[in-house]
């Protein structure tokens, strides 16, 4: 989840023995020990050793994702993860593991799989293949492709695709719940703030009647209570702008739902957004480079579904028409119009060309994160080398 910027492995995790909304029993388990049970619960011994491997690797990416998002917790549950295959991996209470799938198990369990330029553990599903079939992995597919002499990685990209990275060497902690332990409230301020306010900003994207805070600075003001009251009461909360635990982790459950984080297909968790000017700079008429060229990029994308934002050359260089374009941008968006771009009109740019990227333009793969914005500009999409200042 959002707080949490860098993925661990938990020294423990708590399984539920049952479907997830029947009763069945807890059982808190290492977490090596629980890929051990599960690794031999889901897949042969007998199988070449790539397929095991890719196996235990997709089974290990999928637990730590489900920690990752706080998945059940965030809907009210006390465990983490469910041995139940409804939704989860097969899990076996007190069940003889396999020798070779423990060595195997011993080696990878610290490691897992993402998508490159993504922080979060792949929602790596998987299916047997033969009697169901799903997007992800195919348990017998695995299998075949490994005695024909596919790797582990041949076998990992061609079911996930080839924009995937292994991470190993993870740390190992305990479980550490993103709920800051204290209620939030006006005047707190801090990095749960700032996580408070992203979280809140991207819902915002979804459910548009919940006021969009700006700039996000980690400080509880007016405009967090606004938006923390709507919130609280869109989904039936009281609407008292005090973030405890119910409202904290419904948030989270909001934010993994709407940015599709649990999912294979997944909206992503970037190492960081795209940048703009760095705090106190802004960009005017004069500027120049990447971030203007960026800027341009942004507003001629926009223009193209508003009659009210003229077109631009990206040139990285901040004339009279790239001001033009601005103010049309900030009166459209209600902004104050001043032909200058700081931190608040910049994120609105931004967030306007990341939604049209992502519906109207979605078949497009226009980029989205720092990275693949960066690719695009080595590809030559838009003049520079680097976004981030």
């Amino acid at each position: 989840m959002p707080v949490t910027v860098t993925p661990y492995i938990p020294q423990t995790i708590t399984v539920h023995t049952g479907p997830a909304s029947q009763w069945a029993e807890n059982v808190t388990v290492s977490f090596p020990d629980y890929i051990k049970n599960v690794a031999s619960s889901e897949i042969y011994p007998t199988w070449p050793e790539a397929a095991l491997r890719a196996n235990i690797l997709a089974q290990v990416s999928f637990a730590l994702n489900r920690v990752y998002t706080e998945y059940y917790p965030s809907r009210g549950y006390d465990f983490d993860i469910t041995g139940s295959t409804m939704n989860d991996q097969k899990f076996i209470k007190g069940r003889s593991t396999f020798e070779n799938v423990d060595k195997l198990v011993d080696e990878l369990f610290t490691t897992y799989i993402r998508r490159t330029g993504f922080v979060e553990p792949l929602s790596a599903r998987f299916c047997n293949g033969t009697t169901v079939t799903c997007d992800g992995l195919s348990q017998w597919g695995s299998e075949k492709m490994a005695r024909e002499g596919s790797s582990t990685m041949d076998i990992l990209r061609h079911y996930y695709g080839n924009n995937i990275e292994l991470v190993s060497n993870t740390p190992i902690k305990d479980i550490a719940y993103s709920y800051p332990g204290y209620p939030l409230q006006n005047g707190s301020s801090g990095n749960y703030v700032t996580v408070l306010q992203v979280m809140l900003n991207r819902i915002a994207k979804n459910y548009p009647a919940i006021p969009r805070i700006y700039p996000v600075d980690g400080i509880f003001g007016a405009q967090t209570d606004a938006s923390v009251k709507q919130f609280q009461s869109i989904f039936n909360l009281t609407p008292d702008g005090i973030v405890g635990q119910a409202t904290w982790y419904k948030l989270v459950f909001l934010y993994v739902g709407v940015t599709n984080l649990s999912e294979l297909i997944s909206e992503g968790q970037p190492f960081t957004q795209v940048q703009g000017p760095a705090a106190g700079i802004t960009l005017r008429e004069g500027s120049t480079g990447i971030a203007v060229s960026a800027l341009q990029y942004f507003i001629s994308i926009i223009g193209q579904f508003s009659s009210t934002i003229p077109g631009l050359q990206i040139d990285g260089i901040f004339g009279p028409k790239t001001r033009e374009a601005v103010e049309a941008a900030q009166t459209r968006f209600g902004l104050a119009v001043t032909g200058v771009v700081d931190r608040d009109t910049w994120q609105r740019l931004y967030d306007e060309y990341l939604g049209i990227s992502r519906t109207a333009l979605a078949g497009a793969n226009l980029p989205t994160s720092s990275q693949e914005i960066q690719n695009a500009v080595t590809a030559g999409q838009f003049p520079g080398y680097s976004l981030t200042y």
